[in-house]
């Protein structure tokens, strides 16, 4: 009878970070307590809080900060029902944007399937806020699935952020254990599919946790299916295991497997992979180059209206 794999009970060195301490850090941090503002920052425990904060980056986490699905790599609190939504977030968001100077941020939510359109017309609320508030700002928005309800999708494209994201999170085999049952691996390819039938034009991205038993050949082969759909920027991080509650890190994956990750991914033809054991889907958002291509790629638009069904890529 052979023995459980035991998860890895030491950081190896290149998943060492400094602590938090940079004075823009605090000024994010008090201005978000001052306008009761969420951030993933903070509640998904991401571990490069104090250099992207310290670097004028931050992700706002908008309809509150409890979830209705109870996926087993995520931190979040979980329950059936989520808070009353906040009619003066999208304000607060924008206001909070402006006075920070961001050129390029990232807006994202918790699950909120207790909601009839899953909380679409608050993110595009908080779009449309943010791009009055600050015109040359960036808006790159974090989604969930929506159930795959294209019409919840398309409010949100129609709100014209510069790069809509969903995350695919793991491979198709792991799907099952660490998402939560109503986030499959299909529907979430058929959302990104369905942004780029409403508006070919749009950015999408998309992300993958490793270190979770999969094997390189999944990776790979999801790498495949989010090209398969268009997506146009991916990030592969190191997943870190929150609490002993959520599901078993496996392994620390080695920088050079990383690295691999990224130079297949840009000979599929990803415009850009961010590939390394500290990055998360909104790590360092703000970074030049995806700044630079959209500004180099296409002007501001408004997409025409999509009256198409789902369709299955």
């Amino acid at each position: 009878m052979s023995t459980p794999e035991r998860a890895p009970n030491r950081k190896p060195p290149w998943l060492k970070v400094q602590m938090p301490g940079a004075p823009r850090y605090h000024d994010i941090k008090t201005k978000a307590r001052s306008l009761r503002l969420s951030t993933v920052c903070e509640e998904a425990r991401c571990p490069n809080i104090g250099e992207c904060w310290g670097g004028g980056t931050a992700t706002f986490m908008v309809m509150g900060h409890v979830c209705t699905r109870g996926c087993r790599f995520c931190a979040v609190t979980t329950r059936r029902r989520g808070v009353d939504l906040d009619p003066e977030e999208p304000a607060n968001v924008a206001a909070a944007i402006q006075e920070m100077g961001l050129d390029y941020v990232v807006i994202t939510s918790v699950d909120r399937d207790d909601l009839a359109d899953g909380g679409a017309a608050h993110f595009a609320a908080c779009i449309r806020a943010t791009r009055a508030a600050s015109p040359r700002t960036m808006v790159e928005v974090l989604i969930p699935d929506f159930q795959g309800n294209v019409s919840h999708v398309l409010a949100v494209v129609e709100a014209e952020p510069e790069v809509i994201a969903h995350n695919i999170e793991v491979p198709e085999r792991l799907t099952p254990r660490i998402r939560d049952p109503r986030a499959t691996y299909r529907q979430s390819l058929d959302v990104l599919a369905a942004i780029k039938r409403i508006d070919p034009e749009r950015f999408t991205k998309s992300s993958i946790m490793v270190g979770l038993g999969e094997s390189e050949d999944e990776v790979v082969a999801t790498m495949e299916d989010l090209r398969r759909v268009d997506v146009d920027f991916l990030t592969v991080g190191q997943y870190l295991q929150p609490t002993d509650k959520h599901a078993r890190l496996v392994e620390y994956v080695h920088p050079d497997v990383f690295e691999r990750y990224r130079e297949l991914g840009e000979a599929m033809g990803f415009s850009y992979v961010a590939s390394g054991p500290l990055v998360r889907s909104s790590y360092k958002a703000g970074e030049f180059f995806i700044r630079d291509y959209i500004q180099r790629r296409r002007p501001a638009r408004v997409p025409e209206r999509y009256t198409g069904a789902a369709a299955t890529p």
